[in-house]
């Protein structure tokens, strides 16, 4: 943390702010408990790729937290931990996009969707419904269904309106060489 920039502090406040209100405010229920279409995953992908995995971890795993809190009254420790590694990887992945320099090609989406794909495994496939079922005793049956949903859905977020934000941000950087003389 010794070696975050300012300009990263302040964003992972924004993004975490973002992350709790649209996810507070702003969800679509999928008819299976407590499991809805989480639109805040979009603003993740976004401020995962320009500021990176740390910060990628840090604002949904506050953000989540924050939700948690003020939803239900205690954190859901399970799938913050979720939550945040699908920020984190979602991260690292952006590293590989140029958005910065206004480039994000199709191969660019194509590695957004499927990275995020992958992410949804690790995160709402594995870490979540193991650790419902060792932290909170759920029913095995139950964390799956609602993991491969969620995951689903939070992957479907980001391949419709993540990577929607990632290109007009994109679209919004001037890039080199593309400035000419009149």
């Amino acid at each position: 943390m010794k070696n975050l920039s300012i300009k990263t502090v302040v964003a992972i406040g924004i993004g975490a702010a973002l992350f709790f209100l649209i996810g507070r405010f702003v969800s679509i229920p999928t008819g299976i408990p407590n499991t809805n279409i989480q639109l805040q995953y979009a603003v993740l992908a976004l401020f995962a790729a320009l500021y990176g995995p740390l910060a990628g971890f840090l604002i949904a795993f506050l953000g989540s937290t924050l939700i948690d809190v003020t939803a239900f009254g205690n954190p859901w420790w399970s799938w913050i931990l979720a939550a945040g590694v699908f920020g984190l990887i979602l991260g690292f992945v952006g590293k590989k996009l140029r958005i910065e320099s206004g480039i994000y090609t199709k191969k660019d989406i194509a590695l957004t969707i499927v990275s995020s794909l992958i992410a949804v495994i690790i995160a709402w496939g594995i870490l979540a419904p193991i650790g419902d079922i060792i932290i909170y005793q759920q029913p095995t049956e139950l964390v799956f269904v609602q993991g491969l949903v969620a995951g689903l859905a939070n992957a479907a977020t980001v391949a419709i309106a993540g990577t929607a934000l990632l290109a007009v941000y994109a679209k919004s950087r001037v890039g080199s060489g593309t400035l000419t003389k009149d």
